[in-house]
């Protein structure tokens, strides 16, 4: 049952217990048609044998050929024949008035306190009989009837074919109806995971649809409704001190930026101090980079923060940031080449300086992460519908292990990425850059075989103006 919807399970609890309950139904019903049956064939018998003894009563005086002729007509009266007086000693007291009567296998007509029902099989087929004491002056006499009960096993049959068809098609009947009921009792569950799902840390003032039905599923929705305000706070409030004590701490560390390289211009400080502030620049300035992208992901996950888009050339963007990449890819002792496909342009719907910032992230780690010298190629394709760049480099890699998670926030892959200085913020900026711009950025790679990193565009399709009327008394032109 594991991984079944709570629909299916609920549908099934109760074909099951519906099951239990037709069948514990039937078997209650067959066995009280049964007994009504039964008990309707005895009361049968027991009227017959009624009338045998008032029979008998009535012919005390009879001679032997009168009494026996009087037994042949109620025999015959009574239909089939089936009917006995036996003495007590099993010797007839009258002849028999058929001979179905006389091969009929009657019980023992041993001396009886009270009146017994007992069932035989005669031709094949089953029979009721009783047996009657009766005492008068005629002697001590065991009155014997019988009847057939081949109907009252036709009707169970009939009875029970019916339930055997009924009770699968009612089942059937009541799990699809159950099925429906569950699944339109459900529907505001899937609507309110629906709209679970769609809310991010970008979204986090959406709240789930309530549905006013005063039930468990409203009480639901509002509680996940309070919860989300709850997060909305504490979201907020994590973006407001991030965005904060970046913008904060930013100034401090321009200061001591500053008067570093001013300590280190002095004539009169010696080399050991020139080299101290020389790394105390270079701190500051990975310190400001940090604190820049810090700033950037705090702003990232606010709405009012995104950049305004217009057409770009994408072909634009990436070779200006190729001819700013080139001076550090030489630095590095690296190859970097350029390709263009598919035509000199490629419009896409964003923000320039935003997508130069993303060319360069991936552009900066196939530098760093190529051990030199090295080859590293940047592409650009474009299509009627999708622009796409990539970013390959013949660098160390990354394990398939970490590929899941590069994207993510301060990741950093161990152990040989790991060597290498950087945040771990670059790819999560990459990442939001392209989610911004409805792009895909995908990654292919294996350790010691580089990686290429993919992104595919949208491609700017502009809204054709609508076509004007010509004024009246002009002519359009040809």
């Amino acid at each position: 049952m594991k991984g079944r919807s709570i629909s299916f399970r609920l549908t099934l609890w109760f074909s099951s217990v519906l099951f239990v309950g037709l069948a514990l139904f039937a078997a209650a019903m067959w066995f009280t048609l049964d007994g009504t049956l039964t008990s309707a064939r005895s009361r049968t018998l027991d009227r017959r044998a009624d009338r045998l003894k008032d029979l008998l009563d009535q012919m005390r005086q009879d001679p032997p050929e009168q009494r026996a002729r009087k037994f042949q007509a109620f025999a015959d009266a009574t239909g089939g024949g089936l009917i006995e007086v036996f003495n007590t000693d099993g010797s007839p007291f009258l002849p028999s008035p058929s001979s179905a009567a006389r091969a009929f296998p009657w019980p023992s007509p041993a001396p009886l306190q009270a009146e017994r029902f007992r069932e035989v099989a005669f031709s094949g087929q089953p029979y009721r009989v009783l047996a009657r004491p009766y005492s008068s002056e005629l002697g001590r006499l065991v009155l014997l009837v019988a009847a057939p009960l081949e109907g009252s096993r036709q009707v169970l049959r009939t009875f029970a074919a019916g339930l055997l068809w009924t009770i699968p098609a009612l089942l059937a009947l009541s799990a699809l109806g159950g099925y429906g009921l569950s699944r339109r009792a459900l529907k505001p569950v899937d609507q309110i995971a629906a709209a679970a799902r769609s809310i991010t840390v970008s979204n986090l003032s959406e709240r789930l649809p309530v549905p006013r039905t005063a039930d468990e599923l409203q009480r639901l929705a509002e509680t996940f409704n309070a919860m989300l305000a709850r997060l909305e706070s504490a979201v907020n409030e994590i973006q407001r001190f991030t965005a904060d004590a970046s913008h904060e701490l930013r100034s401090p560390l321009s200061f001591v930026r500053t008067v570093a390289e001013l300590a280190r211009r002095n004539p009169q400080a010696d080399a050991r101090s020139r080299q101290a502030f020389q790394e105390i620049i270079e701190e500051s300035g990975k310190a400001a980079r940090l604190l820049e992208d810090m700033l950037t992901l705090a702003r990232a996950d606010s709405p009012a923060a995104r950049p305004a888009f217009e057409p770009v050339d994408l072909a634009e963007v990436a070779r200006s940031v190729f001819d700013r990449a080139l001076s550090l890819a030489n630095a590095h002792r690296h190859v970097l080449t350029f390709s263009l496909d598919g035509g000199s342009a490629a419009l896409v719907y964003g923000d320039f300086p935003t997508l130069q910032r993303l060319l360069w992230i991936l552009l900066e780690n196939a530098v760093k992460y190529t051990p030199s010298p090295g080859a590293i190629r940047l592409s650009l394709s474009a299509t009627q519908t999708q622009a796409q760049v990539t970013v390959q480099d013949n660098g160390i890699g990354i394990a398939a292990a970490d590929l899941p998670h590069i994207f993510k926030r301060f990741y950093r892959a161990d152990p040989s990425r790991g060597q290498v200085e950087g945040s771990g913020l670059g790819l999560a900026i990459a990442k939001w850059i392209a989610d911004i711009h409805q792009a895909r950025l995908s990654v292919e790679s294996s350790e010691n075989r580089g990686a290429l990193f993919r992104i595919v565009f949208p491609a700017y399709a502009p809204t054709p103006a609508p076509l004007r009327a010509p004024a009246a008394g002009t002519r359009a032109a040809r």
